[in-house]
């Protein structure tokens, strides 16, 4: 698939198998810097909807939920993640203000729910910080996280 604005992925090689995907050098300048940028308002993002439905839950039931409600931070970034991701634009709010879009490996856009589990991996995978560094080995700037779900980052408007 090469619309233009992403990269031309997997091409069959002479094996009929297909080959690693290519991904143009200007899809992936900056990546690492805009990421982190992203995943910052992400988090503000995804904290204030927590807490805006936190109190909301806490008032409908009058506390009684106030036990209940801590796991909400996890539970909004997974939908946060999947929906948006998933969604048209192929980013969460963070990563377009960015100028970046997920994509499976496939070159198409990526599905909910491997969108929710690239999520849980990220979050995962910050409880051992060090794993992070693998983007800087990677040739096309991927995460460990982005490796096991699949899926790579790229510039949206390269």
């Amino acid at each position: 698939m090469n619309d233009g604005n992403s990269y031309d992925a997997g091409r069959p090689d002479a094996g009929g198998s297909r080959a690693a995907p290519y991904i143009p050098r200007e899809a992936l300048e900056g990546v690492r810097t805009r990421r982190i940028v992203a995943v910052g308002l992400d988090f503000i993002l995804v904290a204030g909807l927590s807490a805006a439905l936190f109190v909301a839950l806490f008032i409908l039931s009058a506390g009684l939920s106030a036990f209940l409600l801590p796991p909400l931070f996890p539970i909004v970034a997974f939908f946060y993640n999947g929906l948006t991701v998933s969604g048209w634009r192929m980013a969460t709010p963070g990563m377009a203000v960015m100028d970046l879009e997920m994509r499976g490996m496939d070159g198409e856009p990526v599905p909910f729910l491997q969108a929710a589990v690239h999520a849980v991996l990220f979050y995962v995978t910050w409880l051992f910080p060090p794993l992070l560094l693998v983007s800087l080995f990677t040739n096309d700037k991927r995460c460990l996280h982005d490796i096991l779900a699949d899926v790579v980052v790229l510039r949206r408007s390269a």
